[in-house]
């Protein structure tokens, strides 16, 4: 018996020399694009349509096959299938719902691949007609709404989460998408918390959802009030917000264990047996070749819930199992194949503590921790653009969490102490951390050891200037809260200090390499005051006296750097050139760094002759210092303890009008609506034989 072939809606026996015959379905969609009124010879036409499995690469590859003036002579028929499908949206059967929300995909997704140059509001003529679209996409969004909160098939849903994603990202700036007109006045939002509220619609659709919102909330935010942020903003069910924060540390959790994943796999792999031979001279360049493609939708979600909602805030320090380590429990397998967009999920929701009792073996986690440990892999390689953009926006969310009152005060808190193993990048100056020895600490320190080793491992020829701006920013918004609640954090503030020593060090050897593109002494400026904060108010936030002569310590020994530092500033400050300004604020800022240089190098030089001793220990160093503190002098400076507040609109509009881009053309690329298999469907929907 010869085989049946099928191909592009055709079907032809392979030992046959007859004309291909083309599917029945396929002859429907040929009769829409005629000029004719399909139903006229078939009344029954647009009823035994939506029974016929969708053929969603014919229909899309007809629409773009046509030119501007043959598509605007079948416009009718185009505008009377939409309407069809909004009207089979309410049919009892589910098939007829499945097809009919697949075709509007291949519609809206087939019109505007034609319509590129045109306005949105062409699309929407050419899609339902301007007559009718206000009441259409009312009809269209009501559906949808009642879809996603009915209790009915999980598929359904699924296909309409599709279709609206496809709705949103069918144009690259989804702010010139005049079809989200509509879906701001007919808000789902409500439908959106519902599938987060729910544990088994959240495991089902909640990374669909979640991206949903995330990008619905950047539709025109700048230029109009959007409702999506209104709503947003206001949220304070605790299970919604719960439900939103488990959704995303279930993507970014699943994106560690990917990374980590391969990361033990090259290190068992053939480069491990060559770097024990040869040394460790290949490791940076064998680390390079871990890739895991980065989730910038999914951080996009975390930025508007932590920016938006200060409600959200408490959700980053909800407490669960690590999600890596606790045992994930048996669930049916979900009937709709889905495929996210940029990460798979996990294949069971995230369990929550009241869901799941905590193993004492077990380390507890939080969202808080999972995003820190996300951070700490995107940070490493700055030079891959997806990266430079997610670790950008790793530091914006930071920076809005180190501004907030209350996020300081759990980061801060001593009975909330957590081990928290960032990813290091390795270096041939040092060796590999052990997991096991790391201390339970608060979570500042988690953040602090996370700006640290930035700062340490980015000081190259292709500086991220921006990036270490907010580095140092975000230190010195949590200098701030500890000095204004007085919180004596026990944390190695050597390793801080020899940090920001080093980067001063390094702008200074690269000056005229850095000029060419950066204004380093802004920079040189904040490292310097973070510095002053420490000398001017550390007696009320460094946790012992000693901490406090240990900084003095630091200062004295690394005198050379911050003499060399005031040289050059005070060169290009009485220089008449673009520097001058920016140069003499620096200048004015080592006031009192070169006073405990000149105060109490001399001392120390004296107590070394008086007692015949070439090099001094560090505790001859620090008895000096302590028996000197009375007769230095020092200059109160304004404004250390005082910074300027975060603010999008203003300073960030640009970089989130492109990621936002970027993530829209993403998504569309990922979206797959025939996941769907009909057999599947037909076993769901068994009432349909």
């Amino acid at each position: 018996m010869a085989q049946t072939e099928k191909k592009g809606g055709l079907l032809r026996k392979s030992s046959a020399s007859k004309k291909p015959l083309k599917e029945k379905v396929v002859l429907m969609y040929d009769e829409i694009f005629t000029t004719e009124d399909p139903s006229k010879c078939n009344p029954r036409f647009w009823e035994e349509l939506f029974l016929m499995k969708v053929n969603l690469e014919y229909l899309e590859g007809k629409l773009e096959a046509l030119d501007g003036e043959e598509l605007m002579k079948i416009k009718d028929n185009i505008n009377c299938l939409f309407q069809h499908c909004i009207q089979a949206l309410g049919e009892e059967h589910p098939i007829r719902v499945v097809n009919a929300l697949q075709t509007l995909c291949a519609l809206i997704r087939g019109v505007h691949q034609k319509n590129k140059s045109t306005s949105g509001f062409d699309i929407i003529n050419m899609l339902v007609g301007f007559d009718k679209a206000e009441l259409c996409m009312k009809n269209l969004m009501e559906s949808l709404d009642s879809l996603l909160c009915a209790e009915g098939s999980e598929s359904l849903k699924s296909l309409c989460l599709k279709l609206l994603l496809c709705l949103v990202t069918v144009t690259d700036n989804i702010s010139q998408n005049t079809i989200l007109e509509y879906v701001m006045i007919n808000s789902i939002f409500e439908a959106i918390l519902q599938i987060l509220s729910s544990r088994l619609s959240r495991r089902e659709h909640g990374y669909d959802a979640v991206v949903l919102l995330a990008l619905l909330v950047n539709y025109r935010k700048y230029e109009s009030v959007n409702p999506y942020i209104v709503k947003l903003s206001i949220v304070d069910d605790e299970a919604t917000l719960n439900g939103m924060g488990l959704v995303i540390a279930q993507a970014l959790s699943e994106y560690n264990r990917q990374y980590k994943d391969k990361e033990e796999e090259h290190q068992t792999g053939f480069f491990s047996a060559l770097t024990n031979m040869v040394g460790s001279m290949f490791i940076a360049d064998a680390d390079e070749k871990i890739s895991v493609q980065t989730n910038e939708a999914i951080l996009l979600a975390l930025y508007e819930a932590v920016h938006l909602n200060r409600n959200f805030i408490t959700v980053l320090a909800q407490s669960h199992p690590e999600m890596g380590l606790m045992t994930t429990p048996t669930s049916p397998v979900p009937a709709t194949p889905v495929t996210p967009l940029g990460t798979t999920p996990p294949s069971s929701d995230v369990i929550s503590s009241a869901e799941l009792p905590l193993d004492a073996d077990v380390q507890t986690s939080n969202l808080l921790i999972t995003f820190l440990k996300y951070s700490s892999i995107v940070m490493q390689d700055t030079k891959d653009e997806h990266r430079l953009h997610s670790g950008k926006l790793c530091l914006i969310i930071l920076t809005c969490i180190a501004e907030d009152q209350y996020a300081n005060a759990f980061l801060h808190d001593d009975n909330m102490n957590f081990r928290v193993n960032l990813h290091r990048m390795p270096m041939r100056h040092r060796k590999k951390a052990a997991d096991k020895n790391l201390p339970c600490r608060p979570l500042v320190c988690a953040v602090l050891d996370l700006m640290v080793e930035f700062i340490v491992t980015h000081m190259m020829k292709e500086f991220p200037m921006d990036l270490y701006v907010r580095c140092i920013q975000i230190v010195h918004k949590l200098l701030c809260y500890q000095k204004k609640c007085r919180v004596r954090l026990h944390y190695t503030w050597r390793e801080l200090w020899s940090a920001l020593i080093n980067l001063l060090k390094f702008l200074m050897s690269n000056e005229t390499v850095l000029l060419a593109k950066h204004n380093i002494f802004t920079l040189a400026l904040m490292v310097v005051n973070l510095f002053n904060m420490f000398i001017t108010y550390g007696d009320t936030f460094l946790p012992t006296p000693s901490s406090y002569d240990e900084l003095y310590y630091e200062i004295i020994r690394m005198h050379q750097n911050f003499d060399n530092l005031y040289s050059m500033v005070l060169r290009l400050s009485t220089n008449a050139g673009q520097w001058k300004e920016p140069a003499s604020k620096v200048t004015h800022a080592l006031v009192n760094i070169r006073a405990i240089i000149n105060h109490f190098n001399p001392k120390i030089e004296s107590y070394a002759a008086v007692n015949h001793i070439s090099q001094l220990s560090e505790d001859q160093v620090l008895e000096v210092v302590r028996s000197n503190y009375d007769t230095l002098t020092l200059k109160l400076q304004d404004g250390l303890d005082q910074y300027e507040r975060y603010s999008e609109q203003h300073k960030e509009a640009a970089f989130f009008k492109e990621l936002v881009r970027s993530i829209s053309i993403n998504v569309r690329k990922n979206l797959a609506f025939n996941t769907l298999s009909q057999e599947l469907l037909l076993k769901e929907f068994s009432t349909i034989s």
